[in-house]
């Protein structure tokens, strides 16, 4: 079947004969025919069939002959998820119609608000937007969705994935409700037709192939290699492979930059682009890759559903993804509209679970081999658990018991009170000091001799009296109301001994109080000198 035989007019068929596409695609032969009818349709195609053009192609036969759109109001409003797929999409809606009278643009953030609000203003066939950069237009005024005649979701699950959801439902409830809805997704899940319910029940669900699958023409290859050995590996396949052109896949922002250093230093012209990389950078980044300035291009997922290259040869996973869809868009950046492509993967030890999640919703096995200089000969990680032979619960430091008596351990395992007596309280009985009130003995500072060491004897044994029982039955000095008689800066006798709160007998001069007259301590006097 042609694409005469579908239904588009001349003009359309002058744009593709100029680019070379003589037959649609299996997915354009179903959606094409359903789309000129005026009805809803749910279509499944995989990465690089020819998606983009299936509701492309349609929209631009309708609207071609259509009346010029009121100021700030669009026919066609086209929703994508990322700023490179919302520019690849409105690339391919002005070459296919370049020979019609159509005027489309795109909106999408990382780029200068104003301009895209000037393009508004006289309003526009088919407006391509990211749901975040529409709403900031339609808070602003500057465009308006109450005259939307068609709706396409693109790529509805990685909007879902994205958290875009809410934003989905703004904005289709600020369009007509009497209006053609088209929802085209790579993969299927439960989220996806529950989305497709609210947009209306009789939606037509069609699929080129089985959902959630690969392009066949694809080759995939896992390689087992050391995560530390990854940049040698890849740097060592594009110069003895002399692969012209590739793109590489990392999980992180900064990884993508960390490959890119790597490979320039190694020689290979690469570029990045990622999330932050303004929209010039990325913009320039993609055009001195299709323009073969660059031989590597190293991206994140972000920019996975937006690059379109004819004629791919090689995609690289750097990383293993992490969501096994993310994988089916990855590699379907080759392979594209039948062309053949190659995809490898590098696997260390701790991504085999990845590798399992990919295959188990591809139903397939990927075969699997190894580079002889560059074999893993790491162990899996044993969870975040730590050192086993680590002394600490956890793998930390090791821990120390505050109940544990200074005689038991070694010297600095063990925390001890002020003044390097035990953590316990040690006497005659095992129990703890305590003054006739119950309380423990050492409330505030520790009671300590002349040389600031708790009491003891020249000995080091603890003070007893001549008849061998210990002093005080060994409890510490009180004074005569009981409590203990160290509160504060502890008073020492003579001989190195506290005294009591009150004063001894006249016959000890050395332990007579300061005010003579009173018998007491001396007042303290805040008043100035």
């Amino acid at each position: 079947m042609s694409f005469k035989e579908l239904g588009l007019s001349e003009p359309i068929l002058q744009s593709l004969e100029e680019l070379d596409h003589l037959k649609p695609s299996e997915i354009q032969e179903q959606a094409i025919p359903i789309i000129l009818a005026g009805k809803n349709i749910m279509a499944a195609a995989q990465t690089g069939t020819g998606k983009t053009g299936s509701f492309v192609l349609p929209i631009l036969e309708m609207l071609h002959e259509h009346p010029t759109p009121y100021a700030k109001n669009a026919h066609a409003l086209i929703l994508t998820p990322t700023r490179e797929l919302a520019a690849q999409v409105r690339e391919n809606v002005h070459k296919y119609g370049k020979f019609t009278n159509i005027k489309s643009t795109a909106v999408f953030g990382g780029a200068k608000i104003f301009p895209q609000k000037s393009k508004l203003k006289k309003g526009v066939d088919i407006l391509v937007a990211t749901p975040g950069r529409l709403l900031d237009l339609v808070n602003q005024k500057a465009v308006k969705l109450d005259r939307v005649k068609i709706l396409v979701l693109d790529e509805a699950d990685h909007m879902l994935d994205m958290g875009f959801i809410h934003d989905i439902k703004k904005i289709i409830a600020m369009t007509p409700p009497i209006r053609q809805n088209l929802l085209f997704s790579a993969t299927f899940s439960p989220e996806i037709k529950k989305l497709a319910q609210s947009l209306g029940e009789d939606l037509i669900e069609i699929s080129a192939q089985s959902p959630n699958t690969t392009v066949s023409k694809i080759k995939q290859m896992v390689y087992h290699v050391d995560k530390n050995k990854k940049n040698d590996l890849l740097a060592h396949m594009i110069k003895e492979e002399q692969w012209d052109q590739a793109l590489v896949f990392s999980r992180t922002k900064h990884g993508c930059e960390k490959i890119a250093d790597y490979l320039n230093a190694a020689g290979i012209e690469t570029g990045t682009i990622h999330g932050d990389k303004t929209q010039g950078a990325r913009t320039k980044a993609l055009r001195e890759f299709k323009g073969k300035l660059v031989r590597v291009l190293v991206a994140t997922d972000v920019a996975a559903r937006g690059i379109d290259i004819s004629n791919l040869p090689f995609v690289v996973n750097f990383d293993m993804p992490t969501y096994p869809n993310d994988y089916i868009h990855r590699i379907g950046r080759t392979g594209r509209a039948g062309q053949e492509g190659t995809a490898i993967s590098f696997m260390s030890s701790d991504e085999h679970k990845f590798l399992r999640g990919i295959e188990g919703l591809l139903k397939i096995k990927i075969d699997q081999t190894s580079h002889e200089a560059f074999k893993p000969n790491e162990k899996p990680s044993t969870g975040g658990r730590g050192n086993p032979r680590s002394r600490g619960p956890r793998g930390g430091k090791p821990s120390f018991s505050r109940n544990r008596r200074s005689s038991d351990s070694k010297p600095g395992n063990s925390f001890s009170k002020p003044g390097g007596g035990s953590a316990r309280p040690s006497n005659s009985s095992g129990k703890p000091n305590t003054s006739g009130s119950g309380r423990p003995s050492y409330g505030g500072k520790p009671k300590t001799g002349a040389a600031g060491r708790p009491e003891r004897s020249r000995s080091g044994k603890p003070n007893i009296s001549r008849d061998g029982k210990p002093s005080s039955g060994g409890r510490p000095n009180a004074s005569g109301s009981g409590k203990p008689s160290y509160g504060g800066k502890p008073k020492t006798g003579a001989a190195g001994r506290p005294s009591s709160g009150k004063p001894k007998s006249a016959g000890n001069s050395a332990n007579k109080p300061f005010n003579k007259n009173k018998g007491s301590k001396p007042k303290t006097s805040w008043k100035k000198n």
